[in-house]
């Protein structure tokens, strides 16, 4: 059967599940053409048992989110709202067919820039997931964008990337808890104060 001029090709349409909560087992889509590598179920399994004590009510930014993985599993799991932030405007598109099939009305999508996106917003955040494409400077200056955000002390903030990255880090981020799986490292930190003038480790 011939496609729609406006149908995603099926054979570029990648597929998830969550693992946890409200929507376990339910599939979400996902822009397969967009070059994504959502988390893999292993890592997003590790750190959600990690966030299990702080989920449930939590106000949760998710940058880069690409196919929306991470702040799916958060809304699943009782986070009171998800603000997903992208540029991909087909990702975007994917993301909020998944909110209306799952009736997720915790869960907000901006198609924009996600470093001016968070330049522009003065919202407070309980957890924040840094997840930004591989082979860019994205991950350092995001870090340091959300450094001059003002994080509240005890937001926590999970950062993946390629496992062979150096990154450093403030120090206000104290490192709760690091793992890998393959190729992608994964750390989560919780902010110990909100002075911005805390240098990098």
């Amino acid at each position: 059967m011939p496609r729609t001029k406006n149908a995603p090709s099926q054979r570029n349409r990648g597929r998830l599940r969550i693992i946890g909560g409200q929507w376990k087992r339910h599939t979400l889509y996902f822009n397969g053409g967009a070059d994504l590598r959502p988390t893999p179920d292993a890592i997003r399994e590790k750190l959600f048992n990690w966030l299990t004590p702080v989920i449930e009510g939590a106000c949760c930014l998710d940058l880069f989110c690409g196919s929306g993985a991470l702040g799916f599993e958060a809304a699943s799991r009782g986070a009171a709202l998800v603000i997903l932030v992208d540029n991909n405007r087909q990702s975007c598109e994917e993301i909020n067919k998944n909110r209306v099939r799952l009736g997720a009305q915790k869960i907000r999508v901006y198609c924009e820039d996600a470093l001016e996106w968070l330049a522009s917003s003065n919202q407070a955040f309980d957890i924040v997931f840094l997840d930004p494409p591989y082979n860019s400077d994205l991950a350092r200056r995001s870090i340091a964008r959300l450094q001059a955000h003002q994080l509240a002390p005890g937001t926590m903030v999970y950062v993946e990337t390629e496992r062979r990255l150096k990154l450093a880090y403030p120090k206000n981020w104290e490192e709760l808890r690091s793992g890998h799986a393959g190729q992608v490292s994964c750390r989560l930190f919780q902010i110990t104060s909100s002075d911005q003038s805390d240098r990098l480790i």
